[in-house]
């Protein structure tokens, strides 16, 4: 920039380039702020200060540092700057480009000091953010705004303190991988005792419908059974005429006796069995009825079968 503002400077004619600007003096005073484009520009009389106002890079190579922790590092990085006021550039700055430098250089070893190595490693974008404000605070008298700081390259200064950082780390990533082992070795415990507590309460579940189902079932039973008797006691005591305890009594023999000799034709009729011993009262019916009667009897209790049926599968 310094070769083509004197090359300009030879000429009665300057030309400003797109993305600058200038400030044109005149016998060393008075600037004069020039936009990208053609102007005059006298031998002896101006004299042209030429500023780029893009975004410009300066790198920061190879600089010796140490961490809060003491350890040595070697650390390279680039910063980033743009001139947003021109004249404060040129004149409240000597060689704004040099000094900008300065200060990254001497800002990047100390932010870098106020780090742990280990932060510096695990969160690179932080430190690029303090960076870019402490350099910031510093040039932005001048003008010139620190738009970003990369660092590029973190390591150790030499080889035996890289090593113990290997060591180190090493040790970190087995302590980690332990923590990881006994959480997952825990999950498991719970997630089998989660297992445990979920199975048993589907076995207690299990057992309380079984028991609700056998008692609903024993209910029904017994109301089969009651509805049985009544119309059997009705039956033996005659249409229309009040059922007594005798009727009900009679009636419950009757349904044991015919259960009983159901009982036994079902004996009879099994294939394993040739001879079958039997009390003598079981011979046969527990008193003498007439087979009319018994006739009868037996038709009500099939009748009342039927309805009981028929009830339970017709429509709700």
């Amino acid at each position: 920039r310094r070769s083509l503002a004197r090359a300009q400077q030879r000429h009665i004619v300057t030309i400003v380039p797109q993305g600058h600007e200038a400030y044109r003096l005149t016998l060393g005073r008075n600037p004069e702020r020039l936009h990208p484009g053609l102007h005059i520009n006298i031998p002896l009389l101006h004299t042209l200060q030429l500023v780029d106002t893009r975004e410009t890079s300066i790198p920061i190579s190879d600089l010796n540092g140490f961490t809060s922790d003491n350890v040595p590092v070697l650390v390279s990085g680039s910063l980033f700057f743009r001139v947003q006021n021109a004249y404060d550039a040129c004149f409240s700055v000597n060689n704004f480009n040099e000094n900008v430098k300065q200060i990254g250089t001497s800002a990047m070893r100390s932010v870098v000091g106020s780090f742990y190595y280990d932060a510096i490693i695990s969160d690179r974008n932080g430190i690029n953010d303090k960076l870019r404000n402490v350099i910031g605070n510093s040039i932005q008298s001048w003008g010139i705004e620190c738009t970003r700081f990369e660092i590029q390259t973190f390591k150790p200064s030499n080889r035996e303190v890289e090593r113990q950082l290997e060591l180190q780390m090493e040790a970190e990533r087995n302590r980690r991988k332990q923590l990881l082992d006994t959480q997952a070795q825990v999950n498991v415990a719970e997630g089998l005792k989660q297992k445990m507590i979920l199975q048993s309460e589907g076995e207690l579940q299990s057992q309380v419908n079984q028991a609700d189902g056998e008692y609903k079932t024993r209910v029904r039973e017994a109301e089969g059974f009651g509805n049985q008797i009544q119309t059997l006691a009705q039956a033996i005591a005659g249409e229309g005429k009040v059922v007594g305890p005798e009727a009900l009594k009679e009636a419950v023999d009757f349904i044991m006796e015919v259960r009983r000799q159901e009982t036994f034709r079902a004996i009879a009729r099994g294939k394993g069995n040739n001879t079958y011993f039997l009390p003598a009262e079981t011979a046969g019916l527990s008193k003498a009825v007439d087979i009319d009667t018994t006739q009868r009897w037996t038709r009500s209790l099939e009748d009342s079968k039927r309805a009981a049926m028929a009830s339970s599968s017709g429509p709700v």
